[in-house]
């Protein structure tokens, strides 16, 4: 064996890749991630405070590339920096947990749902006009 057949190793994608086999593309997007959740909550609170990435981050004592980052959902932030930063945008991290969770509710039931929802049963529709895209209870 040699050295460059040692050092190769079998990739494991966590979703798996189309093939060409694949039918066309499905109209759902893909899955949620958390942390594209939770940093769409921060750009969007920042945002809506008119207050820049620079002014965030360092009242939250981050790097602002670093903050940029997790508002952009390329990196998994530790509790203790969400939490740095949502103190920073006067929220508490629970805050920010329970906006992203909501988000997450609302995405995953337009995922699910064949449709639009007809009104009555008390069926859950998505508000994009809401906060955060936020879940309604239809009457």
């Amino acid at each position: 064996m040699t050295i460059r057949a040692t050092n190769q190793a079998d990739v494991i994608p966590l979703r798996p890749l189309p093939t060409a086999a694949d039918p066309a593309p499905r109209a759902l997007p893909r899955e949620p991630l958390w942390r594209d959740l939770v940093g769409e909550v921060l750009r969007r609170e920042r945002q809506s405070q008119g207050r820049t990435l620079k002014d965030v981050a360092e009242t939250a004592r981050i790097s602002m590339p670093y903050l940029s980052e997790v508002e952009r959902g390329l990196k998994e932030a530790s509790s203790e920096v969400l939490a740095a930063a949502a103190q920073a945008l006067g929220l508490r991290l629970a805050d920010v947990l329970a906006l992203a969770g909501e988000r997450l509710v609302s995405l995953t039931a337009a995922r699910s749902r064949p449709g639009p929802v007809g009104a009555g049963g008390g069926r859950r529709s998505v508000n994009p006009s809401g906060p955060m895209g936020g879940v309604l209870l239809a009457a």
